[in-house]
């Protein structure tokens, strides 16, 4: 069974302004179950990790101004929201549902996390609306189990995943890719194991040509046992943060590709949702909705 974290604190409310990009963690639970994709068994209810987990990546002195709400007013500035104890306590329980959802990922092939892919958080600071990197603790978590040995971070989310690429800057167990738009945020790059920047506009054809040739490529150079996928639906041309120029089809060949190669290759995978950020709300949920009804298909 396809298992998905979903909490309702992932609805956690914003002042205005930052309200609209945390409508979909209502509206896709619901789409999900009224079309008959999902079943209200699908989802679990992630908790508050353990400090450990997240101090596998994030440094003591930045996680306990996190908890305090002690950061200095530039780095809380950096972050995008406003800090409070629920926020903190929300990216808590998204880094949970990731450790989860890893697990089930391992039992079952494939696991979800209608949230997470907060792939700006460093290890001593967050930004662009990041404050844990969800992916990073889950991986270290596996890792610290003697569950998987190598990992590869597959990072389709059209901004540059750069909290994820200092990281594990030093570290050959954990291989990250990530393929972005090149004018796009962030825009001081880090330097991932590999980088595919594309020009704006991208579309459908030159996107997926491209994760075509170097997917299967990575997979049998680095030989992962375990798959992160973020699989960000920010790439539409339609998306306000986006600047390429795929189409919702396109979006949903390229979340194909990725979940059949995982299944045929045997290497379980754990996906994390990522941005979505086009104008028309129906929009967002049609693109992530595609990539739960292809784990379904593809896998069950």
């Amino acid at each position: 069974m396809l298992k998905i974290a979903f909490h309702p604190i992932y609805k956690h409310p914003l002042p205005e302004g930052h309200r609209f990009p945390m409508l979909k963690y209502d509206l896709l639970p619901e789409q999900l179950v009224y079309e008959g994709t999902c079943t209200i068994d699908n989802f679990f209810e992630p908790e508050t990790p353990s400090d450990e987990h997240i101090l596998r990546v994030h440094t003591q002195d930045y996680y306990q101004d996190l908890k305090q709400l002690t950061l200095d007013k530039r780095a809380a500035r950096k972050i995008g929201f406003p800090l409070s104890h629920t926020l903190v306590e929300r990216e808590l329980i998204i880094a949970d549902g990731t450790i989860k959802a890893s697990e089930y990922a391992l039992e079952q092939g494939i696991a979800m996390n209608i949230a997470g892919g907060t792939h700006h958080a460093y290890t001593n600071r967050g930004e662009a609306f990041c404050l844990l990197n969800d992916q990073a603790i889950g991986a270290r978590y596996l890792q610290h189990k003697k569950l998987v040995k190598k990992i590869l971070i597959v990072d389709l989310d059209v901004h540059q995943g750069n909290g994820t690429a200092e990281i594990f800057k030093d570290d050959a167990s954990i291989f990250t890719f990530s393929m972005h738009g090149k004018g796009n945020y962030p825009f001081k790059k880090e330097i991932s194991d590999l980088d595919i920047a594309l020009e704006n506009n991208t579309n459908d054809e030159t996107y997926l040509n491209l994760l075509y040739k170097t997917l299967p490529r990575l997979i049998k150079q680095e030989q992962p046992d375990f798959i992160y996928y973020l699989c960000g639906v920010d790439v539409i041309a339609t998306d306000k943060l986006g600047k390429l120029g795929m189409t919702l089809d396109g979006c949903k060949q390229r979340d194909q590709f990725v979940l059949e190669t995982c299944k045929t290759t045997k290497i379980p995978v754990m996906c994390s949702m990522g941005g979505g950020y086009s104008a028309d709300i129906k929009t967002i949920i049609e693109a992530h909705a595609n990539t739960f009804r292809l784990a379904q298909d593809v896998f069950f």
